[in-house]
C-alpha cells in the first residue's frame, strides 16, 4: 500500500511546483528574455552583414566628422564646420526648449480653459467648450501648418511690421526683440537672480509651514516679488549694470540687432501648446468635478468666497487626480515635436535623423541615439511628475 501512495505524493508535489503562479511567472519572464536575446541577436547579425555587404561603416565615430550644412536656430555656438556630434546637441536643445516652453504655455491654457468649462458665465463656458471640442479633434500637424502658413506666413514684412512698444517686431520672418548683452560682473547679478529663487521657495515653504501651525497668513506672494525684483536690482546696481539690451533697428529691408525668434518655432510651439491644452482642460475640469460639492459648501460656510475656494480649497484635492493623465500629455507633447521636420523646424529629428542621416547613412546609429533620447526625457519627465504626485497625494490617517 505505501509503495502505491509514494509515487503519487511525488507526483503531487512537481504538479503543484509547476501549477505555483510565482514559478510559472518566472519561467515565462525566462523564456520572454530568451527570446528577446535571440531574436535581437540575430537581428544584429543580420543587420552587421548587410552593412558589411553594402560597404557601410558601423560605430559612432562619424560623430566625430564634419557636418558641413547650418541651422537656422542654434542655443549654442554652431557653424558649418562643427562636427555631427554638435548639431545633434543642436537639434536636441531645440527639441527641449520646445517641449519646456510648450508645456507652460499649454499648462496655464489647460487650467483657464477647464476651469472656464465649469463657469457659470454662459460666454465663458461656451468659448472654453468650443475650444476643447474644435482643437482636440483637429490633427496637430494641421494645426502646425495652420499656424504656420495661415497666421505667421500672413504678417507684413520686415519694412512694414507690427511694432510693439518700438522694442518688439512681429513680421513674416519672426519676432525680433532685444539682444541682451554681457559686461563684466554680469555673473554676479546671475548669482543674485539665483539666490533670490532660492530665497522665494524657502520663504514659501516657511510661510506655509506657519500657516499650518498659526493659522495666520503672511502676503508670500508680494514678497516673494519684492525680492525677486529687489535683490537683482541691488546686483545690477552694485555692478554698474552689466546686463545691457541691443535693440533692433530696421535697415533697408531687414533688421539689424537684436535677436529673431524664427516662425517655425513660434508655429510649432503654439500649436503643440494650444493642442495639448485642450486635453489639459478635459483633465482639469475631471479633476475638479471629482472634489466632493460638500468641500465647496464647507468652504462658503467659512466666509470664503469662489475664488480662493477654487484655488485653496478644491484645485488642491483634485491634483491628485489630475497629475496622473497630465504626466501623459507632457509627454504627448514632447514627442509630438517631432512633427517639426513638417515644417522645417530644426530639432532632434530633423538635425540628427534627418539631415545628418542622409549625409552619413548611419541609419541603426542615429536611429537607435535618438530613441534613445525621447525615452530619457520620457523617463525624467515621468520621474518628476510622481515626485510631485507623491508630495500632493492625500494621505489618509
Amino acid at each position: 500500500m505505501s509503495d502505491l501512495v509514494e509515487p503519487v505524493q511525488g507526483h503531487s508535489k512537481g504538479a503543484s511546483f509547476i501549477n505555483d503562479p510565482k514559478v510559472r511567472s518566472i519561467g515565462l519572464q525566462l523564456v520572454a528574455l530568451i527570446l528577446v536575446v535571440v531574436f535581437g541577436w540575430m537581428f544584429m547579425e543580420n543587420a552587421r552583414d548587410n552593412l558589411a555587404a553594402q560597404k557601410i561603416a558601423t560605430g559612432f565615430g562619424f560623430l566625430d566628422n564634419t557636418a558641413g550644412f547650418g541651422i537656422s536656430q542654434t542655443l549654442i555656438p554652431y557653424t558649418e564646420t562643427s562636427t555631427y556630434g554638435r548639431a545633434f546637441v543642436v537639434g536636441l536643445l531645440n527639441t527641449i526648449l520646445v517641449a519646456v516652453v510648450g508645456i507652460f504655455l499649454a499648462t496655464i491654457i489647460g487650467f483657464l480653459v477647464g476651469i472656464g468649462r465649469l463657469s457659470k458665465n454662459f460666454v465663458v463656458r461656451l468659448i472654453s467648450t468650443t475650444y476643447v471640442e474644435v482643437l482636440r479633434n483637429l490633427p496637430p500637424l494641421f494645426q502646425i501648418l495652420f499656424w504656420y502658413l495661415a497666421v505667421l506666413s500672413a504678417l507684413p514684412s520686415p519694412r512694414d511690421s507690427i511694432s510693439l512698444f518700438g522694442e518688439v517686431f512681429l513680421s513674416n520672418r519672426g519676432i525680433i526683440i532685444p539682444r541682451p548683452l554681457f559686461g563684466d560682473g554680469y555673473g554676479i547679478v546671475l548669482w543674485a537672480i539665483g539666490l533670490a529663487l532660492l530665497l522665494a521657495i524657502l520663504f514659501g515653504h516657511w510661510a506655509a509651514g506657519r500657516q499650518e501651525e498659526t493659522g495666520r497668513r503672511l502676503p508670500v506672494l508680494w514678497i516673494n516679488l519684492a525680492m525677486l525684483i529687489g535683490i537683482p536690482l541691488i546686483a545690477m546696481i552694485v555692478t554698474g549694470f552689466p546686463i545691457t539690451f541691443e535693440r533692433p533697428e530696421l535697415k533697408g529691408f531687414n533688421f539689424a540687432g537684436g535677436m529673431r525668434v524664427i516662425p517655425e518655432f513660434v508655429a510649432l510651439t503654439l500649436a503643440l501648446a494650444t493642442y495639448t491644452a485642450a486635453f489639459i482642460a478635459e483633465n482639469v475640469r475631471a479633476g475638479i468635478q471629482s472634489v466632493s460639492h460638500g468641500q465647496t459648501e464647507a468652504a462658503h460656510s467659512l466666509g470664503l468666497r469662489n475664488g480662493p475656494t477654487l484655488r485653496l480649497v478644491i484645485i488642491p484635492q483634485a491634483m491628485r487626480v489630475i497629475i496622473p493623465p497630465l504626466t501623459s500629455q507632457y509627454l504627448n507633447l514632447t514627442k509630438n515635436s517631432s512633427l517639426a521636420v513638417g515644417i522645417g523646424y530644426p530639432d532632434l529629428v530633423a538635425v540628427f535623423a534627418g539631415t545628418s542621416l542622409n549625409q552619413t547613412g548611419q541609419a541603426i546609429e542615429i536611429i537607435a541615439i535618438t530613441m534613445g533620447v525621447y525615452l530619457l526625457l520620457s523617463i525624467i519627465t515621468a520621474f518628476i511628475m510622481n515626485a510631485y504626485n507623491k508630495r500632493v497625494a492625500l494621505v489618509e490617517r
